[in-house]
């Protein structure tokens, strides 16, 4: 048989060189630029992107907005009615309510001290408040609505403490009649007891002195240079010892004590004591 001279055509050719190719383990070869073409056609490949990817010149998805709820701002606590340090006819009410109560246990004095806020405190907790010892709205309405309107004696009054038999020494003239043992006072005149009062006196370490004595000078706001503890109403009888109100006496009553003074916890009736006597009044402190 005569061999034909014709040679394989171009794409058996082709086919062998796959079928080589991908026996010997070679990736196919992108190729880019001005080449020709696996089809015979010179040009540049372009490359088909995925259906599933966007365009570059797609604008990116806008990011979801978040409501912002904006909360109304806290109230500001109210301010409150009565507190530590207040004095008056106020407080006065307030410590008289509270004793209707069994809550203050004291003479109400218009001075608003620890004993005062300790009261406050004791009915905050029966009331279920907020236990600050100060007299916010709610607490004073609460008070106010549990309690009756106080009467003059229950603002004022009188001494809690009987006076008892009078130092012999105490019933001519004019005298300040102060009795260790009664722990009170009778302004006296000519025997006859004008007015009276609860008194303190110094501590064991500064007792006040006991005897006959004459008032040395009056001094209506005066200071302590020892001690700078005010001492209002003062009356001067023995030395630095004084007969004068006691803010300290007015809010703790006898869990206290003076430095060698007779303490008042009555300041209207040590005002009135106050304006009644003159230097060279007679005192008498006996037991």
């Amino acid at each position: 048989m005569r061999r034909s001279g014709r040679r394989p055509a171009a794409g058996t050719a082709l086919l062998v060189a796959v079928v080589i190719a991908a026996a010997a383990g070679c990736r196919p070869v992108t190729v880019s630029g001005s080449a020709g073409t696996a089809d015979g056609k010179s040009g540049r490949h372009a490359a088909t992107a995925p259906s599933h990817a966007r365009p570059p010149s797609a604008a990116p998805p806008a990011p979801a907005r978040h409501r912002v709820t904006q909360r109304p701002a806290p109230r500001p606590a109210p301010r409150p009615v009565m507190a530590t340090g207040a004095r008056g006819p106020q407080v006065r009410e307030l410590q008289a309510r509270l004793a209707q109560l069994g809550l203050f246990g004291r003479s109400p004095t218009g001075y608003y001290a620890s004993v005062t806020a300790a009261a406050v405190r004791a009915f905050q907790k029966r009331q279920g408040l907020p236990r600050t010892g100060a007299v916010q709205p709610a607490a004073w309405s609460a008070l106010r609505a549990r309690t009756r309107q106080p009467s003059h004696d229950q603002l004022f009054p009188p001494t809690t403490k009987p006076i008892g038999t009078p130092d012999p020494r105490c019933m001519t003239g004019r005298v300040i009649c102060i009795s260790k043992k009664s722990d009170t006072l009778a302004w006296m005149v000519n025997g006859r007891v004008v007015s009276a009062m609860d008194v303190r006196f110094g501590s064991q370490y500064t007792p006040t002195r006991e005897g006959t004595f004459a008032i040395t000078f009056k001094s209506r706001h005066h200071v302590s240079t020892l001690y700078h503890s005010p001492m209002p109403y003062a009356m001067f009888f023995s030395g630095g010892q004084a007969v004068h109100y006691s803010s300290d006496f007015a809010a703790r009553g006898y869990s206290g004590a003076s430095h060698g003074c007779v303490n008042v916890r009555d300041e209207k009736k040590i005002a009135a004591l106050f304006a009644a006597v003159q230097k060279g009044t007679k005192v008498v402190v006996h037991h």
